[in-house]
C-alpha cells in the first residue's frame, strides 16, 4: 500500500465506530551545524571562521511526525488462530502484526522480528503466506515458534504420549512440591528426561518438540488445564517462597494431574483452526523460515536488504524479567536460567543506546521501500512514551519516520487478572512508531 493511502485509510478509520484522533508528535533531534556554512572572514592571507556569526556547534531539528489514535484492530481475546494460544509475558495480540502484514506486504515477502518472543509475528506472517524470520537472544523463543510453524496432526500426537513412559522411581526435587503433586512431579520429569535424550540423540521430531512447546506451557497456571496447583501469574512460575505463601492464604494443596492427557487437550485446541488447507501452507512456508538465537544487533544470517517488513516489539526498560518469569521452563528444558542475557536495560539512556544499535542492523537488512513497525509502550506511569525515545535511534539509522499508531482500547481479562487499571501504566494501548527505508 503506498504511504498516502496508508495515511488516508488511518485518518478515515471506523471500523469500530469511533473517528480517529489525529495529532502531531514532535521530537528533537540533536543536529551537528555544517561548518560550510559558517561565513568566512580574510584576515591577511589566512581565511578562518567568522566567530562573531559563528553558530553552536549543536543545534535542535524538530522532527514532526503524525500520529493517529483509534481501536484499529479488535480487543477479543479469541479472535485469531488457535495457533497462537501460547502464553508468554508481555507479548501483543496477533492482529497487531496482521494489520502491518496485510497492508505493507505481499505473499512471499519476508516479514522479521528482532524479538520474537512466543513468535506471534511470525505464526501470523506464515498463516499469511509470508516467509517468517525470528531472533530472540532467549533460546525459550525458538522452543515455543518452531513447532508451531510445522505443526503435527493430534493423531500423531495422542500416538507418541502413548508411547512415551511417564514412569519415574528416581529422586524428585522437593522444592518443587510447592507446585506439584509428587506423581504429577515424576510424571513431568519422565516426560523431561525423554525429550533431553531424544535431543542430545539427534532423535527427537516435530511431534515431540510439540510435546515439549505444549507441556512448557502447561507447568504452571490457574486451573485444572495446568500441571501445577492454581498459582499466579499464569504459566509464568513465580518463586518457590511465592508458591509457598499462595498456597498458605488460599489453603490449597498441589492435586495430581495427568501430564499426558493436559498435553492431548491443549494440543487439541491449538491446532483447532489448522485445516489441512492451512498445515499445507505452513508446512511449505517453515521450509524457508529463519529462527536465531542471539542479539539482533548482529545478525549476519540475514541477507542485506532482504525484508519486506519488521513488526517488533523490544524489551522495555526492566518492565519484565524473562528470565526470572520463565526459570521453570528453563528447568525443563534443561538449562540455566540464570546464563541468559536477556537486554532488559534500567535507564532511558541505556535503552536508547541498544535500540540504536538495533536499528542499525534493522537498517541493513529492511529492502528499500521496506518498513519497520516498532511496537513501545508508555512507562514511568504514562509520564515517558518511549515512541519519543525511538523516533531518534531509527532517524539516525537512516530510515524516514511514517507514522506513529496509537491503537488504544479497553483492558482486556489478562491485563485486569494483574489488578491494573484502565489508563495506567501503558497496558490499555499499543504505541507503534512506523518507519520506511528510501
Amino acid at each position: 500500500m503506498p504511504q498516502k493511502d496508508l495515511l488516508q485509510e488511518l485518518a478515515d478509520f471506523k471500523e469500530f465506530g469511533t473517528a480517529t484522533r489525529q495529532i502531531v508528535t514532535n521530537v528533537a533531534l540533536p543536529q551537528i551545524a555544517r561548518i560550510s556554512e559558517v561565513p568566512l572572514k580574510k584576515r591577511g592571507n589566512k581565511v578562518k571562521p567568522n566567530s562573531s556569526l559563528q553558530p553552536s556547534a549543536f543545534a535542535e531539528k524538530i522532527v514532526s511526525v503524525p500520529t493517529f489514535i483509534n481501536e484499529f484492530w479488535t480487543s477479543k481475546q479469541r479472535a485469531a488462530s488457535s495457533l497462537h494460544e501460547v502464553s508468554y509475558r508481555a507479548c501483543f495480540k496477533p492482529q497487531l502484526p496482521r494489520f502491518f502484514i496485510e497492508r505493507l506486504t505481499q505473499p512471499g515477502d519476508h516479514v522479521y522480528d528482532p524479538f520474537m518472543g512466543r513468535g506471534t509475528t511470525l505464526i501470523e506472517a506464515a498463516l499469511l503466506g509470508r516467509v517468517p524470520l525470528g531472533c530472540d537472544i532467549n533460546p525459550l523463543s525458538s522452543v515455543l515458534v518452531r513447532p508451531r510453524l510445522s505443526p503435527p496432526v493430534l493423531n500423531d500426537v495422542s500416538q507418541r504420549l502413548d508411547k512415551i513412559d511417564f514412569n519415574y522411581s528416581g529422586e524428585i526435587p522437593d522444592d518443587l512440591l510447592v507446585f506439584y503433586h509428587p506423581d504429577t512431579l515424576r510424571q513431568i520429569i519422565a516426560l523431561k528426561n525423554y525429550l533431553i535424550e531424544r535431543r542430545s540423540t539427534g532423535a527427537g521430531d516435530n511431534v515431540d518438540d510439540w510435546i515439549c512447546m505444549v507441556a512448557l506451557n502447561r507447568l504452571t497456571g490457574h486451573s485444572c488445564g495446568f500441571f501445577s496447583v492454581y498459582t499466579l501469574p499464569p504459566n509464568q512460575a513465580v518463586s518457590v517462597v511465592s508458591q509457598k505463601k499462595i498456597n498458605e492464604r488460599r489453603k490449597q494443596t498441589p492435586p495430581k494431574r495427568n501430564v499426558p492427557a493436559i498435553i492431548l487437550k491443549k494440543s487439541k485446541q491449538l491446532l483447532g483452526d489448522c485445516h489441512a488447507p492451512i498445515c499445507q501452507g505452513l508446512q511449505q512456508i517453515s521450509r524457508q523460515a529463519l529462527l536465531l538465537t542471539r542479539a539482533c544487533s548482529a545478525t549476519p544470517e540475514i541477507k542485506s536488504q532482504s525484508v519486506r517488513l519488521v513488526v517488533t516489539s523490544p524489551p522495555f526498560l526492566n518492565i519484565v524479567d524473562y528470565a526470572g518469569d520463565n526459570w521453570l521452563r528453563c528447568w525443563f528444558l534443561g538449562l540455566d536460567a540464570k546464563s541468559i542475557e536477556i537486554t532488559t536495560p534500567r535507564r532511558t539512556d541505556q535503552w536508547q543506546e541498544a535500540m540504536a544499535a538495533v536499528f542499525r542492523e534493522l537498517a541493513r537488512v529492511v529492502a528499500p521501500g521496506g518498513h519497520v513497525a516498532f511496537e513501545v509502550g508508555e512507562v514511568h506511569k504514562g509520564k515517558l512514551k518511549l515512541e519519543e525515545i525511538v523516533l531518534p535511534c531509527g532517524i539516525a539509522a537512516g530510515l524516514e519516520p511514517v507514522l506513529v499508531l496509537i491503537n488504544d482500547q479497553e483492558f482486556t481479562k489478562t491485563a485486569n487478572c494483574w489488578g491494573v487499571d484502565n489508563n495506567s501504566k501503558g497496558t490499555n494501548s499499543n504505541r507503534i512508531v512506523l518507519f520506511r527505508k528510501s
